[in-house]
Order: structure tokens, then C-alpha cells, then sequence
């Protein structure tokens, strides 16, 4: 395959994949220098929903900063 980074014919591979595509993958990266192409359509993305929103409290513990409540009288 032809690699536009290097100029020249070079041996493509497939990386491991982090999209979890598995053989379908359409990646493949350059053997010498890394560059990535793409050999086909991606494969269909699905939707990913936002995580619920955090709580003040387990925002606090997550920074690792204890949480404190304040009473107003």
C-alpha cells in the first residue's frame, strides 16, 4: 500500500483496535513510520449515552477532598 507519509509502497498492519472492531476494523497503520489510513468505512457507530450527573458529595471525593455540609439556621 502506499504510504504518503514515507512516499512510497510500504507494509501496512492492522493495530490493536481500542473500538473493540475486532477483525472489521478499517485501521491499518504503516509498518515504518506509524502513519494510520483508513481501508474502508468505518464500521456503524453506536450512540453513547452521558453518565448520570454526579452529586456534590461524590464530586467532592472524587477531587480527594472531604465533603462538608453546612447547616443554616
Amino acid at each position: 500500500m502506499y504510504c504518503f507519509t514515507c512516499g512510497d509502497e510500504r507494509v501496512f498492519e492492522q493495530p490493536p483496535c481500542e473500538d473493540v472492531h475486532g477483525e472489521e476494523c478499517p485501521e491499518r497503520a504503516c509498518a515504518d513510520c506509524g502513519s494510520a489510513v483508513l481501508v474502508g468505512p468505518p464500521p456503524a457507530v453506536t450512540a453513547v449515552t452521558a453518565p448520570a450527573p454526579r452529586r456534590a458529595s461524590e464530586t467532592a471525593r472524587a477531587r480527594g477532598r472531604a465533603a462538608t455540609v453546612r447547616a443554616v439556621a
